[in-house]
């Protein structure tokens, strides 16, 4: 029953994160966090009123291109991954010479590629992933032909964190006369610390995904849409008669500050030897806790990026679920943790002291 003499802010607490193992967002970092409630009430929907916020937005759309090698980047800052991968499928759609629009990726397509095909009458065609959770890229081939609008690759898949073949994927666009849309969600953040092939200078990429609210450590919500050029943003625009300027190009029109704001401040205080370090740190921590499962005898999908996966039975992810640890599953059945900036070594270590613990207690210390 509601009570009336006290305050919701007295009733509820957030989520501890000292045992979320599972989650790609983590704690904001302290300058992003103080940003986003300062801004959360200001709308970059209104330039004309909220001057200060929008041009927060264009240094943060700046600061992402430094991020994905675009010199001249184009873009917002929207409310996530599955905003910014719709409005990169309207994009290709509105560009895009058919009647009868695809999309083609791999199975390790965001389920939010889902929602957009049905959202906009797009088939979404998806190739066949190998037991390496790879991309088959000869059935991508097969795939795409002179109705496809869109190829799509992923850079750090959100199950496995595998980065796909980008230069190859955006051959294959280019073959058909596609665009070519990199979803980096997850990786974007991480990938500047590596050498792989991923970003707009690497491949002939036309549209990305970037989530400053996961590894770039601004507040919920906050991801990015960014465009090699402003026509792909012009192909978004719709009239817009009762404001001062003449048309409008996101999706949900009304935003509040905080997204922006806290991203250009995540991005100054943390771009780039402060992303640099924590990947470095996160992806130390993934390759000790792969060598942990492995040693107790568990089959672990190797981390490419910050994701652990092993074959954990599932009397044993239960009872680590009953200890309190904030765990999730892949569609196969493997206990899956990311490796993000609030997971610490510590952590991880308690976290396989209670694994031992519950081994011992399920299966007198066998891994099966």
């Amino acid at each position: 029953m509601h009570d009336s003499n006290s305050r919701a802010s007295d009733r509820f607490d957030p989520q501890d994160f000292d045992r979320v193992l599972s989650s790609m967002c983590t704690r904001t970092h302290p300058e992003a966090a103080a940003m986003a409630r300062r801004f959360m009430d200001d709308s970059p929907a209104l330039p004309e009123v909220y001057e200060t916020v929008v041009e927060l937005e264009r240094r943060a759309v700046d600061l992402l291109g430094e991020v994905v090698g675009l010199d001249e980047p184009h873009g917002y800052v929207t409310t996530g991954g599955t905003e910014a991968n719709i409005q990169a499928m309207r994009t290709a759609r509105a560009l895009g010479d058919t009647e009868a629009p695809n999309a083609v990726g791999s199975e390790a397509l965001h389920f939010g590629f889902v929602k957009a095909a049905d959202m906009l009458d797009v088939q979404l065609r998806l190739a066949p992933t190998d037991e390496d959770n790879r991309v088959d890229l000869t059935e991508v081939r097969r795939l795409a032909d002179e109705d496809t609008v869109l190829v799509v690759g992923v850079a750090g898949t959100t199950e496995y964190g595998i980065v796909e073949p980008i230069p190859e994927l955006g051959e294959i666009a280019a073959s058909v006369d596609a665009q070519f849309h990199v979803d980096a969600a997850y990786g974007g953040f991480f990938l500047p610390a590596t050498d792989h092939d991923w970003q707009f200078g690497h491949a002939p990429v036309d549209t990305m995904t970037i989530d400053p609210h996961k590894a770039g450590q601004a507040a919920i919500p906050a991801g990015g849409f960014l465009a090699r050029d402003v026509e792909m943003l012009d192909a978004l625009a719709v009239d817009t008669p009762y404001l001062e300027r003449t048309s409008e190009a996101t999706l949900t029109t009304t935003r509040s500050g905080a997204g922006p704001a806290s991203t250009y401040a995540a991005l100054e205080a943390l771009w780039p030897d402060g992303y640099e370090a924590a990947y470095e740190r996160e992806r130390a921590n993934a390759e000790w806790l792969a060598d942990a499962f492995r040693e107790r005898g568990y089959d672990v999908v190797d981390p490419e990026l910050t994701i652990v996966a092993a074959d954990v039975p599932n009397d044993v992810f239960e009872r680590l679920s009953e200890k309190g640890w904030r765990i999730l599953r892949t569609g196969e059945d493997e206990l899956r943790v990311v490796c993000m900036p609030h997971v610490t070594r510590e952590m991880l270590e308690s976290f396989v002291a209670d694994l031992d613990a519950v081994r011992e207690e399920t299966t007198g210390g066998a891994a099966a």
